[in-house]
């Protein structure tokens, strides 16, 4: 058996799971922002005590990665190094937009692309596009929300937009292949999967040295794209 302890701290949204074989046997979540420094080590100690398991028992920890919040991405990271640290175990790191894409159990049929989005200010979003896999279609940026973004794609391609910055474009980007949904936000329970398939790959990251992603370098670099190409 291989138990994971997963951290998602990238957005408002905080929360821990712990996962046997990638399937989630303990969950605390919060929505309330600003609370992760508060809140996030007492739901892991919960986690531990509900499961009675000790962070010793840990095979590794997996910790959403970024883009996201600077704030929450440092708590998690820290959080996620420590227990790594003090148990002598592997750092698992996640892509927030990737786990995300987790989040969604089943998938219309005509759904071609999923394409996260977390808010980044005003009309601005850290966004990725994957296709039904779950596989990377186009990489992660910062993309300043217009009329004409994603408009290649959208010409012949279903996409289907989720996260807390997809709301915001819904009056913006406008096709008939073009959906919306309130689901699929970060979460520790769309990790554990992901998780346990990187572990079986021993696909880790340098406990010492790994940074969160935050992506933020970008941002005074692009003001615009038209569709994405």
């Amino acid at each position: 058996m291989t138990y994971i302890l997963s951290i998602e701290s990238a957005t408002e949204i905080c929360s821990a799971s712990l996962s046997k074989d990638g399937v989630v046997v303990s969950l605390q979540e919060t929505n309330q922002p600003n609370v992760h420094s508060q809140r996030l080590a007492l739901m892991i100690q919960e986690i531990f005590h509900e499961s009675k398991i000790h962070a010793t028992q840990l095979d590794a920890v997996a910790v959403s990665s970024g883009p996201g919040s600077y704030t929450g991405l440092r708590i998690g990271v820290s959080i996620a190094k420590g227990l790594c640290y003090a148990s002598d175990i592997p750092l698992i790191a996640i892509p927030t937009l990737e786990s995300m894409c987790y989040g969604f159990p089943k998938l219309a049929d005509d759904v071609e692309f999923l394409v996260p989005m977390i808010d980044a200010g005003r009309m601005e979003v850290y966004t990725a596009v994957f296709n039904r896999d779950f596989n990377r279609f186009l990489k992660e940026q910062p993309l300043v929300i217009d009329s004409h973004s994603f408009s290649d794609i959208l010409k012949s391609h279903k996409i289907l937009f989720f996260g807390n910055g997809s709301a915001k474009c819904q009056n913006i980007i406008c096709s008939t292949n073009a959906f919306f949904s309130d689901k699929g936000y970060p979460s520790a329970a769309s990790l554990a999967k992901v998780a346990f398939e990187y572990f079986q790959q021993s696909k880790f990251v340098d406990t010492v040295y790994f940074e969160p992603f935050y992506l933020k370098e970008f941002q005074a670099k692009i003001s615009k794209v038209k569709g994405l190409d």
